[in-house]
């Protein structure tokens, strides 16, 4: 069960990655974020609590680091 968890939520990572190619900076980073927590989670605490929470802070932590690059696109380009 664990190895099927654990193949689950790889497959759902890949998913949302291959899925953000048109996305801006802050939403790719927060969907490989939540992916890699989940990984993380999962391997360290090994129980959905623990998965759910390594998502939660990979999303905000990857949203967090993706809205930096995307301000410091918009000063490399004049804009906003």
């Amino acid at each position: 069960m664990k190895k099927f968890n654990l193949l689950l939520i790889t497959v759902a990572s890949v998913s949302l990655i291959s899925f953000t190619g048109c996305a801006t900076k802050t939403q790719s980073g927060a969907a490989i974020g939540a992916g890699t927590g989940a990984l993380l989670g999962q391997a360290i605490g090994g129980n959905t609590g623990a998965t759910i929470i390594g998502a939660g802070v990979g999303a905000i932590a990857g949203a967090a680091i993706g809205e930096n690059e995307d301000k410091k696109d918009r000063v490399r380009s004049g804009g906003y």
